[in-house]
């Protein structure tokens, strides 16, 4: 199951498996989305997403999760944050932007994506920042090939990113393999050189999520130890699937579709079923 550098290897059961846990963590989201409105709280969108995970016979991923543990079953980060906001007692407002990121452990499989959602209406560079940081995500995956390697796809979320804008781009968090655990080799950066880093091969399950600013790509830690903050204080989106490979193509395994629209849109195939 595993090779070299911890990369775990699954086998078609096994994905299948993680297909199931994708769902639950995609039809979460798909709620919560629907859920999002000026007047609700963080911690409100939280219990929705734990109750739906739990009465489909999911775990929360991220709860209990880290050092300090982490309190809550998503990562609900507003405006100025960019991941691991701890739902609390804030109040979405109109013209928020909230990023919400959910996983769930079905039979010891893990699902992992996110969504960036805008309160109500947003302003014209708002709404640009979330269909490009979503945009790349997809470049990403346009780019994974079997034989390739996992730079393939930072680097084609980069160049999707820079030929539309100056925005900030997170170095220092990526994404990364996932399957008996949420986080595993390899990273994935949004960002380098292609070519690079472990190889693309059937069996390889992947989060890609780029987080992208409408400023710096540096950030902080606020006072909590969870929540990433832009230095510069400007706004963030953050998207993310977990997909593999087949000899057909990529399967998105958090969409609730596989990708297959989406897919046919770029023009690429569709490795699910």
């Amino acid at each position: 199951m595993f090779r070299d550098r911890g990369v775990e290897i699954k086998t078609p059961e096994q994905i299948e498996k993680m297909r199931v846990a994708g769902l639950l963590v995609g039809e979460t989201l798909e709620l919560l989305r629907a859920s999002v409105r000026a007047g609700v709280t963080t911690a409100e969108l939280d219990a929705i997403a734990e109750d739906n995970i739990r009465s489909h016979g999911g775990v929360p991923s991220f709860k209990g999760y880290g050092s300090p543990p982490f309190p809550a079953s998503i990562c609900a980060s507003v405006n100025d944050e960019v991941v691991h906001g701890i739902p609390g007692d804030r109040v979405l407002a109109e013209g928020d932007l909230i990023s919400i990121d959910c996983g769930a452990i079905v039979d010891g499989w893990h699902g992992d994506a996110a969504i960036t959602v805008a309160v109500g209406e947003v302003n014209a560079d708002l709404q640009r920042l979330m269909d490009v940081t979503e945009g790349a995500m997809w470049a990403g995956f346009a780019a994974a090939r079997l034989g390739g390697r996992v730079t393939d796809i930072s680097h084609a979320v980069e160049r999707y990113v820079r030929s539309r804008g100056r925005y900030g781009i997170l170095e220092d968090y990526t994404g990364h393999g996932i399957g008996t655990e949420m986080h595993q080799p390899p990273t994935v950066p949004n960002y380098g050189r292609p070519g690079r880093g472990a190889k693309l091969e059937r069996g390889l399950a992947l989060a890609v999520e780029p987080m992208v600013t409408l400023g710096t790509k540096r950030t902080l830690v606020a006072e909590d130890d969870w929540t990433i903050v832009t230095a510069d204080g400007s706004w963030a989106a953050h998207f993310e699937h977990t997909f593999t490979l087949t000899p057909d193509g990529p399967w998105i395994l958090t969409a609730l579709d596989g990708g297959q629209a989406k897919l046919a849109e770029l023009g690429l195939p569709f490795g699910g079923h």
